[in-house]
């Protein structure tokens, strides 16, 4: 299939005029107040540039990116245009108002000494791509989540896990987080990075699930549109990979060039597209042991310098009112997991619905829950267990009797 190439445009900055220099995102933010004020026009980039002042090459780009970010809709390949989506709105800037441009620095008188001068010092960067270190949270109390929720920090090597694996992007050291599903693998990395994209892994994971795909057009036509991969490393953001394991190793092999000293891959699907990774590009993965089709292999293992067991924190599940007999249930159940007598035990996300459904109807039928929810092989120990805790037998949730009208 061959898709249109949208024909190259020069800059449309007026000659003798300097556009001020614009800070990271500054310039998106511009363009999408451009098509957020005007959300029914479609508009060229070489439109948007005469109204900017800027180069039409650089607004391609901002229009280009925003789309990949939802942000923004191809409307017509040749020419290409874009207009505004529901979200567009959200990454507009407040207003379009060119800066002036910056003040000449005052030239330093020259020393009398002729003693050499001390070298000034440099900022400290990371091995990932001249990353500047970033000033670490101070973090005192629980972090939001993107969705608005609390995550409660735990130590990792003496310090809050999120300001440890903040230091390890700084650093470039790829981290792969292991455990159990529901210990909070994801809520971490969303309290560390909360600017981060997510692939979700499964066995059906292809590899344009991570560098993007055509997509058609409401007029028909085809446009590649970018996939979290691309957009996580032109954007300079972490990416997640969830449930790595689960995806096919020749899969993920995609990433493995973004994470060495290349920093780069190619898009072969998009006419061999070459795409570095801009500074803070950091990439850090979830694996949960023992699920069914989760395959460590050397490879994926050896690009993950650092290897982080993430485990439930049963003391917090207390602490945030789940009842201490459900909590008494599962910290036996995981002593008898890690002895191998069993091969499931309730996680901290079992445990807070736990309390949800406590709350929403009563204890005993949380507790019927949490015999349901155990795989068949370990019902009967999960069963066995809730009922000396909890002092009476309860069964799995199930429907009853139909309920009788009356006449």
């Amino acid at each position: 299939m061959t898709t249109p190439t949208p024909p190259a445009t020069g800059p449309t900055t007026p000659a003798g005029a300097t556009a001020t220099r614009l800070r990271n995102g500054e310039l998106r933010a511009m363009v999408a107040k451009v098509l957020a004020d005007d959300p029914a026009t479609a508009h060229t980039p070489g439109s948007i540039a005469s109204a900017l002042n800027r180069s039409s090459g650089a607004v391609g780009n901002a229009c280009r990116a925003l789309t990949d970010r939802g942000q923004a809709e191809v409307v017509t390949v040749a020419p290409v245009t874009y207009r505004a989506t529901a979200t567009t709105a959200s990454a507009a800037a407040p207003a379009v108002t060119p800066g002036s441009p910056p003040a000449p620095r005052p030239r330093r008188p020259k020393r009398a000494s002729t003693a050499p001068a001390a070298a000034a010092p440099t900022p400290a960067t990371s091995t990932a791509g001249s990353t500047p270190t970033r000033p670490a949270r101070k973090v005192t109390g629980p972090v939001k989540r993107p969705n608005g929720t609390d995550y409660h920090p735990r130590l990792l090597s003496g310090m809050p896990d999120v300001t440890a694996l903040q230091r390890l992007r700084d650093a470039g050291v790829a981290a792969l987080l292991y455990g159990p599903p529901g210990t909070g693998k994801t809520s971490v990395v969303e309290a560390a990075f909360n600017d981060c994209l997510t692939v979700q892994g499964d066995g059906d994971t292809v590899v344009a699930d991570l560098v993007g795909d055509y997509t058609k057009t409401p007029d028909g036509d085809f446009v590649f549109v970018h996939g979290p991969l691309v957009r996580a490393m032109r954007a300079g953001v972490p990416l997640f990979i969830d449930d790595a394991t689960l995806i096919p190793p020749t899969v993920l092999a995609v990433v493995y060039p973004a994470m060495d000293g290349r920093r780069e891959i190619i898009v072969k699907a998009n006419g061999g597209e070459v795409v570095k990774a801009e500074p803070g590009f950091y990439v850090v993965a979830g694996h949960n042991p023992g699920v069914h089709g989760a395959i460590l292999t050397d490879a994926l293992s050896s690009r993950f310098s650092v290897h982080i067991q993430v485990s439930s924190d049963y003391a917090l599940a207390e602490q945030l009112g789940v009842d201490k007999k459900a909590v008494r249930v599962a910290r036996n159940l995981a002593t008898r997991q890690e002895k191998g007598e069993i091969g499931w035990a309730p996680q901290l996300r079992e445990l807070l619905a736990f309390k949800k459904l406590a709350d929403a109807w009563d204890l005993d039928a949380a507790a019927g829950n949490l015999v349901g929810i155990a795989p068949e092989e370990d019902r009967a120990t999960v069963a066995a267990v809730v009922r000396d805790v909890f002092g009476k037998t309860v069964a799995p949730l199930a429907l009853g009797a139909r309920i009788a009208t009356k006449p």
